[in-house]
């Protein structure tokens, strides 16, 4: 077994660890050059000319160069100790290939589930402030699913579940139906479960909203908090790792 197959970015069950942080031991680097080659199938990840595996020992490949450039670029980006820490769009290809691939239809089902409890669907009942930075972020995105998915959903002003209407968790679902490629739908689980909204998500998707005013949009109320309290260095440093794992998955389902 070579090196490339020891190597396991993604030490945990490929599909809850798509926006988890990877926790494996450190590597030392064994090549020295990693490209890209166009294959049957896709851009595979070449590592000193060899082919480079998944923890599950299939072929790291992606369905578009963009993606798979981005992947050669993170290896190449790697000192003398490989930190799979800052691989992430390796770490979302594992999951892709090894998790989704295999549980595309369970994994979509898990997606639409967001629907029934959307972020963007509960509202503070106070302070104003906060009130209104939340209408300000959320209100958009609900126009944007009535517009352009027909889907209208109940806004509570509390943070007491509240019914959404049949229809719209539908169309939801066949919104998500319409993602078959392993890559766009790890992708947009983890947008999804780093948000907490599948409408935000779909939006990015959609390329209605761009990452950075995506995870603004997910986090105003976390915002709020900060700038009313001030954030500790261990919050910012998860908060940070959040974003560019957010980042990553948005450039993904964009490159697709």
């Amino acid at each position: 077994m070579s090196e490339a197959d020891k190597y396991d970015p993604n030490a945990t069950n490929p599909m809850g660890s798509a926006q988890a942080n990877m926790r494996t031991a450190l590597l030392k680097r064994f090549y020295k050059q990693a490209s890209v080659a166009e294959e049957s199938g896709g851009f595979a990840l070449k590592l000193d000319g060899r082919a480079a595996r998944t923890p599950g020992k299939a072929p790291l490949m992606a369905p578009r160069r963009a993606i798979a450039e981005r992947i050669a670029e993170e290896w190449r980006s790697q000192g003398e100790i490989i930190d799979p820490r800052t691989m992430l769009t390796t770490r979302l290809a594992n999951s892709a290939i090894d998790g989704v691939a295999k549980t595309l239809n369970e994994t979509r089902a898990e997606i639409a589930k967001y629907a029934g409890a959307d972020l963007v669907c509960y509202r503070a009942d106070g302070p104003t402030e906060l009130v209104a930075w939340q209408a300000k972020a959320h209100e958009p995105v609900l126009a944007w699913a009535r517009k352009t998915l027909d889907a209208d959903f109940v806004i509570a002003e509390s943070m007491m579940h509240v019914r959404q209407p049949p229809e719209a968790l539908q169309r939801i679902a066949a919104e998500i139906e319409r993602y078959e490629d392993p890559f766009a739908v790890a992708a947009l689980h983890v947008l999804t479960s780093l948000s907490g909204s599948v409408l935000i998500a779909l939006m990015i998707a959609r390329g209605a909203i761009d990452a950075e005013d995506a995870w603004r949009a997910a986090h105003v109320e976390e915002d709020f908090q900060i700038l009313k309290w001030g954030e500790d260095d261990e919050a910012k440093r998860r908060r940070e790792t959040r974003a560019a794992e957010f980042s990553t998955a948005a450039a993904v389902i964009a490159a697709l």
